[in-house]
C-alpha cells in the first residue's frame, strides 16, 4: 500500500472527524481530503511529476501535512528540512535532492532568500503563511485549484520521503525513504479508522523527523485527531494534553522530564491519557520511573530505530514498565527499564555482530544490526557512505552497542563511535553516564574521552548539577569508583549549565569534545 492511500481510506470512512487541531482551528478528514487534492492539483500545474522532489522548510503545521500527502498523491518526493539548520546546510540538502518546489513558512522567508542564489533547481517556492514577493501563495494555489481527485501509479518501493540525518558529523545524508518503510509498520501495528472510536495524539515532535513522521501517518491511517504544536513548550503541552482529552503522545526524554518535572504538573488532568511513546534518545531510569510513578494509568513506550530504519526495529512495550512479580522477575523488569530497547519487531531481523561480521550470542557485546523491508537501500547519491552502512550480508549497522539476552531483549551499551579506550580497555560512555546519573545531585551526565599521555584516552564527566545540590569531582569520581571497574570512573569532571542538544533530545557530544575535550 502506498502511504496515500492512508488519507483516503481514513476520509472515506470518517470524512466528518476532526484530522487536525491547530492553534484554535479544526479540520475534519474530508476537508483535509479535499485541500490535499486541490494542492496535488496546483502543483502538478507548476509541473511537479511522479519522481520531482518537493522541499519545506517550516515548523509542525496543518498545512505541512497536506504539503506531504499531496506531493505523494502526484507520486513525487518529499524533502523535510530540519528548520533548526544552518543556512550552509539547508543549501546542500535542498541542492543535493535537486528539488523542484519549495514551501516555507513565514520565519524562514529571509533565509530562504538568502539561499536562492544557491538553489538553482527550485523553480517554485511557496509561502505558507502569507504572501511574499516573489513567492506563491499555498492559500492562492487551494482557491485556484481543483478539488478532483488526483490518481497516479504508485509502486511500493517508490520513494515517498527523502529525509536527511541530523548531520552532527560532516555533511547531512540523504535516506531515501519507500512507501513500503512507512506502510509495513503502520498496517502491522494500527487499526484503520474507525467512526465510532474517539482518539487523539498529540505531536510535537518535528514532522522533519523520522518519529514525528512515523507518528503522523499512524495517526492519519488510524483515523485519530493530531493535535499539533509548532514546537514543544511544557506548558502548552500540558495545557493542550488536559483541553483536548488526549489519548497518546510521543516524547523524546528530555520533553518528558520538563513535563513531569513542571511544578504545577499535578494541576493538569492528564487521566485520559492512554499511551506515551518515548525514543529518539537514551531515557534516563529516574525519568522513565518517575514517570510510572506519576502517571500509574499511561502504558509507556520504549520505541528504538533510526531514519535508515524508517521507523521503530524493537520495542519496550507497556508491560516492560510494569513493575510487578517477584523479587527476581522486578529486578529483572528493572534492569530492562534501565538499560533496553526492547525486544526486534515481528517484521524485522536484528542481531548483534562481533568484529568477525558474525552474529554473537547472549550476553556478549557487538553492534546492533537490521535488515529487513524497512531498512533502507542506501543513501541518496552517497555509494561510498552506502557500502561503509552495510555488512557484506546486507545488515544496516546502526552505530550502537548492546548485547540481547536470553529472551531477546537489547540492551544498549554504547555507540560504536562513543567507546573511550583507556590503556587498551574499551569504556562504553553510555555506561558511565548511567552511574553517575545515580547520583542524587546530578541531573544530567555526559561523558567523552580526553587526550592522556600515560593510558592513550582518559575518561571526562560533563555534569549538569540538580537546583540547590552541591558535589565535587572527587566525590563523583568516588561515586562511579564504588560502582564501576576502577579504570571507567571519571578521571576529570567538567561543571556546565545545559549540555547541548539536537533537536530531538540527543547530546552533541562532538560539541563537547571541541569545547572540553583537551587534556
Amino acid at each position: 500500500m502506498n502511504t496515500a492511500e492512508f488519507l483516503g481510506i481514513a476520509s472515506a470512512i470518517a470524512p466528518d472527524k476532526p484530522a487536525m487541531v491547530f492553534e484554535g482551528k479544526r479540520l475534519t478528514y474530508g476537508q483535509v481530503m479535499e485541500r490535499v487534492n486541490r494542492m496535488a492539483n496546483a502543483l502538478a500545474g507548476l509541473g511537479v511529476a511522479k519522481g520531482d522532489r518537493v522541499a519545506i522548510l517550516q515548523v509542525n503545521c496543518p498545512e505541512y501535512v497536506e504539503a506531504y500527502f499531496a506531493t505523494t498523491k502526484l507520486g513525487a518526493i518529499f524533502v523535510p528540512l530540519n528548520f533548526r539548520s544552518k543556512q550552509d546546510e539547508l543549501s546542500y540538502m535542498i541542492a543535493n535532492s535537486e528539488s523542484k518546489a519549495c514551501f516555507a513558512g513565514a520565519r524562514y522567508f529571509d533565509l530562504v532568500d538568502a539561499m536562492r542564489p544557491a538553489l538553482a533547481s527550485v523553480k517554485h517556492f511557496i509561502s505558507i503563511e502569507g504572501k511574499r514577493k516573489g513567492m506563491l501563495f499555498y492559500d492562492d494555489l487551494l482557491a485556484k485549484s481543483s478539488p478532483d481527485d488526483v490518481v497516479t501509479d504508485i509502486q511500493d518501493e517508490d520513494l515517498t520521503i527523502l529525509m536527511y540525518t541530523a548531520g552532527t558529523t560532516g555533511v547531512p545524508k540523504g535516506v531515501p525513504l519507500t512507501h513500503n518503510m512507512f506502510s509495513v509498520y503502520v498496517l502491522g501495528n494500527v487499526n484503520p479508522a474507525d467512526p465510532d472510536t474517539v482518539e487523539s495524539n498529540l505531536l510535537t515532535v518535528p514532522l522533519y523527523h523520522v518519529a514525528g513522521a512515523q507518528a503522523m501517518m499512524a495517526a492519519i491511517y488510524g483515523g485519530r485527531t493530531l493535535v499539533m504544536m509548532r514546537q514543544f513548550e511544557v506548558d502548552g503541552w500540558l495545557e493542550l494534553a488536559t483541553k483536548e482529552r488526549v489519548d497518546r503522545a510521543m516524547l523524546v526524554p528530555t520533553m518528558l522530564k520538563r513535563v513531569i518535572d513542571h511544578p504545577n504538573f499535578g494541576k493538569y488532568d492528564l487521566s485520559n491519557m492512554k499511551v506515551i511513546t518515548y525514543g529518539a534518545a537514551p531515557m534516563p531510569f529516574e525519568v522513565i520511573k518517575k514517570a510510572i510513578e506519576v502517571m500509574p494509568w499511561v502504558r509507556f513506550i520504549n520505541a528504538f530505530g533510526q531514519t535508515e530504519t524508517a521507523s521503530t526495529i524493537t520495542m519496550l512495550g507497556p508491560e516492560d514498565h510494569v513493575i510487578e512479580g517477584t523479587p527476581a522477575e522486578k529486578e529483572k523488569k528493572l534492569k530492562r527499564l534501565a538499560s533496553s530497547i526492547g525486544r526486534p519487531m515481528d517484521d524485522v531481523e536484528v542481531a548483534i555482530l562481533g568484529e568477525s561480521g558474525r552474529p554473537l550470542p547472549p550476553g556478549q557485546v557487538g553492534e546492533i544490526v537490521a535488515r529487513g523491508p524497512r531498512v533502507m537501500s542506501g543513501y541518496w547519491k552517497e555509494p561510498e557512505k552506502t557500502k561503509q552502512a552495510f555488512t557484506k550480508d546486507g545488515w544496516l549497522l546502526t552505530g550502537d552497542l548492546g548485547y540481547m539476552d536470553e529472551e531477546r531483549y537489547i540492551y544498549l551499551t554504547g555507540r560504536a563511535k562513543d567507546i573511550i579506550i583507556r590503556g587498551g580497555e574499551n569504556i562504553a560512555s553510555e555506561e558511565v553516564e548511567g552511574v553517575l546519573m545515580q547520583h542524587p545531585a546530578v541531573d544530567e551526565a555526559a561523558v567523552i574521552g580526553v587526550p592522556d599521555d600515560q593510558w592513550g584516552e582518559a575518561v571526562r564527566a560533563v555534569v549538569v548539577m540538580k537546583d540547590g545540590h552541591k558535589v565535587t569531582p572527587e566525590e563523583l569520581s568516588e561515586f562511579c569508583r564504588q560502582r564501576l571497574s576502577s579504570f571507567k570512573k571519571p578521571g576529570s569532571v567538567v561543571f556546565v549549565e545545559e549540555l547541548p542538544r539536537n533537536p530531538m533530545g540527543k547530546v552533541l557530544k562532538r560539541v563537547l569534545r571541541e569545547q572540553y575535550g583537551k587534556p
